[in-house]
C-alpha cells in the first residue's frame, strides 16, 4: 500500500469513528485476513483490538463462503461483547465494523455502505485521482435503543443483495432557486451551470447508477417550485416512489418551507409512506451559510415525530462542487431497494400465513423440519419464524445441533444438522445442501435424503434445495441424487430445486409449494 493510501485510510476511518460513537473499531482485511487498514477508539486498548481482530478473522472465511456465489454481500454477527457488521468490498477485501453491543445494525447500515464505497475508491485509487473522504451528514443520529430480541451467535444476510434491477419514479421538490435542477444535472451529466433558469413546471430525465451490484434506474422528475405550478403538481406526484426535499442552507425561509413541501407530499400522495431525503444544498457557500447541520438533523427528528412510520434521512450537498451528490442518490437508492424488498416479502409472508392457517384449521397442528449443514445458516427456519412472528413462541430447544420452536397456533418448527435428524412426525421436511465449487455431491447427502424418506410417514412432503455454481450441470447432480427406488417404497412427495442468487424469494416460493401439497394431501 502506498503512503498516500495509508493517509487516506487513516483520515477516512478516523473521521468515521469521530462521527459515530457506537462504532468501536473499523478494519479493512484481505481474503487471507491480513489487515490492510484499521482504526480504533482511544478508549479501546491494544489488547482488546487484538481480541477483536482474532474474533473477526475466522468469521471472514464463513462470510466469504456464504457469499461465494456473488461479488458483494453483507452480514452481521453478534457476540456477547460486540455486534460485528461485514461488507464485502470485492472478492478479495472485506470491511469489518465493530459496534457496541447495544448499537442498531439496521440504523448504521446506510453509513457503513458509504464507508464501504469510499474504501473501494481508496483501494482502486491512482496517482491522478482525487477522493473526497469527508463523512456526509446523511442521516439522523444512530439509534442506540436496546434490542433484546437479537439471536446471539447467528449470521444473517441483510436485504441488500446484488444483481437486482430497480426502476422507480423519483421526484425532487423544494422552493425555487434552491438548486434542484443543478443537483439533477450534476448527477446526470456531472456538470454545473452558473446561469440560473427556473424549471418550467417539470423536467423529467432518466439516469442509471450501479449501487453495490444493483442496477438502479431513476426516473427523475424535477418539479418547479413556484406557487404557480402547485395546481399541476398533484398530477406530477402520481406514482411517486421516493423524493428529495431540497432547501438552501443560506436561506432560512427555504428551510422552514421543508415542512410545507412535506405536507404537500402527504396530501397529494394520500399519506402514502415513501423514502424521503431532506437535502441541504449549497454548502460550498460556507461564508453565507445560515442553517447549520444540527438544525437539519433536528428537522428530520421532528418529521419522524410527526410520522413514526416514515423513512427520512438528511444529507448536505453542493451541486457546484459535486460534494455528496452521488452519495445523496445512493442513499435514496438504498432506502428504495430495502423498502421494495420489505413490501415484496410482506406479501409473500401474508400468503404463507394464509396457507399455514388453512392447514391448522384442518389438522390442528403442523410440523415443519429444516435440515442444514451449517448451524448459522438456515434461511427457511428464519423465514418461517418471521412469517409466524405474531404468535407466542416457546423455545423447547435452542442449540447448534437441534432447535425446536412451538407456536401457540399449533405450528411446530424444528431444525437439525445432518447427523441428528428426527422427521418421524413431520408434515414437511426442507433440506439444504451446498454444491458450489464441487464437481460431485458428497455421498453423505444422498444418505441424508434416504434417511428422510425412510423415516417420514406416507403422504408427506420433502423439499431438497441445492446451492449450485453456474458451471455445474444440474442433470449430473440429479443423477447422483437418484433415490427413485426408495420413493417407490414410500408414498411421499419429493422435489429438488436450485438455490441461486435471490435465495430468500426462492425459498418463499418453495415453502408455498410445500404448504399447497400438504393442503391437497
Amino acid at each position: 500500500m502506498s503512503v498516500n493510501k495509508k493517509r487516506l485510510f487513516n483520515e477516512l476511518l478516523t473521521k468515521f469513528l469521530l462521527k459515530y460513537e457506537d462504532v468501536d473499531a473499523l478494519i479493512v482485511s484481505d481474503h487471507e485476513g491480513f489487515i490492510i487498514a484499521g482504526q480504533k477508539r482511544a478508549t479501546v486498548d491494544m489488547e482488546l483490538v487484538s481480541v477483536l481482530t482474532a474474533l473477526i478473522n475466522p468469521v471472514l472465511e464463513r462470510i466469504r463462503d456464504e457469499f461465494a456465489f456473488k461479488k458483494f454481500g453483507s452480514a452481521s454477527f453478534d457476540t456477547e461483547e460486540n455486534r460485528l457488521l461485514f461488507i464485502s468490498i470485492d472478492e478479495n477485501t472485506t470491511l469489518s465494523v465493530v459496534l457496541d453491543t447495544m448499537a442498531s445494525v439496521d440504523k448504521l447500515s446506510p453509513y457503513a455502505y458509504f464507508l464501504a464505497e469510499k474504501t473501494a475508491q481508496i483501494i482502486n485509487v491512482s496517482d491522478e485521482d482525487t477522493i473526497q473522504i469527508d463523512i456526509p451528514n446523511f442521516g439522523t443520529e444512530i439509534d442506540t435503543v436496546r434490542d433484546e430480541g437479537r439471536i446471539k451467535q447467528q449470521i444473517y444476510q441483510m436485504r441488500l443483495d446484488s444483481g437486482g434491477v430497480y426502476k422507480f419514479k423519483f421526484i425532487i421538490v423544494g422552493d425555487k432557486a434552491v438548486g434542484k435542477s443543478s443537483i439533477v444535472r450534476r448527477f446526470v451529466e456531472n456538470k454545473f451551470s452558473l446561469d440560473y433558469r427556473s424549471t418550467l413546471g417539470l423536467n423529467v430525465l432518466t439516469h442509471s447508477m450501479n449501487f453495490y451490484g444493483n442496477e438502479v434506474n431513476f426516473m427523475l422528475w424535477d418539479l418547479g417550485g413556484q406557487d404557480y405550478f402547485k395546481r399541476f403538481r398533484k398530477t406530477y406526484y402520481m406514482g411517486t416512489q421516493a423524493a428529495f426535499i431540497v432547501f438552501d442552507v443560506c436561506e432560512r425561509e427555504t428551510f422552514a418551507n421543508v415542512n410545507v413541501w412535506y405536507k404537500e407530499l402527504e396530501d397529494f400522495l394520500d399519506n402514502k409512506n415513501i423514502p424521503i431525503v431532506i437535502v441541504g444544498n449549497k454548502i460550498d457557500l460556507s461564508d453565507q451559510r445560515i442553517i447549520q447541520y444540527k438544525e437539519g438533523i433536528a428537522l428530520v427528528d421532528d418529521l419522524l415525530q410527526q410520522n413514526s412510520d416514515g423513512d427520512f434521512s438528511y444529507i448536505e450537498t453542493s451541486a457546484l462542487t459535486g460534494e455528496n451528490i452521488r452519495d445523496a442518490f445512493s442513499l435514496i437508492a438504498y432506502h428504495y431497494i430495502t423498502k421494495s424488498k420489505d413490501r415484496e416479502e410482506q406479501k409473500l409472508k401474508e400468503n404463507l400465513m394464509v396457507q399455514i392457517n388453512s392447514i391448522l384449521n384442518k389438522n390442528q397442528k403442523l410440523e415443519i423440519t429444516f435440515i442444514t449443514e451449517n448451524p448459522f445458516w438456515s434461511p427457511g427456519l428464519q423465514i418461517l419464524n418471521e412469517v409466524n412472528s405474531l404468535c407466542d413462541c416457546d423455545k423447547l430447544l435452542d442449540n447448534k445441533e437441534k432447535r425446536l420452536y412451538q407456536y401457540s397456533n399449533g405450528l411446530l418448527v424444528k431444525n437439525y444438522l445432518f447427523d441428528s435428524i428426527d422427521v418421524a412426525e413431520s408434515d414437511g421436511v426442507f433440506a439444504i445442501f451446498d454444491a458450489r465449487n464441487r464437481k460431485h455431491i458428497d455421498p453423505k447427502w444422498k444418505d441424508v435424503v434416504i434417511n428422510i424418506i425412510s423415516n417420514l410417514k406416507e403422504n408427506k412432503v420433502i423439499l431438497i434445495g441445492i446451492r449450485v455454481s453456474d458451471d455445474l450441470d444440474w442433470s449430473d447432480i440429479m443423477e447422483e441424487f437418484n433415490v427413485n427406488e426408495y420413493l417407490e417404497e414410500k408414498m411421499v412427495s419429493l422435489l429438488f430445486f436450485k438455490i441461486g442468487f435471490e435465495y430468500r424469494l426462492e425459498i418463499y416460493d418453495e415453502l408455498e409449494v410445500m404448504f399447497s401439497t400438504i393442503i391437497n394431501s
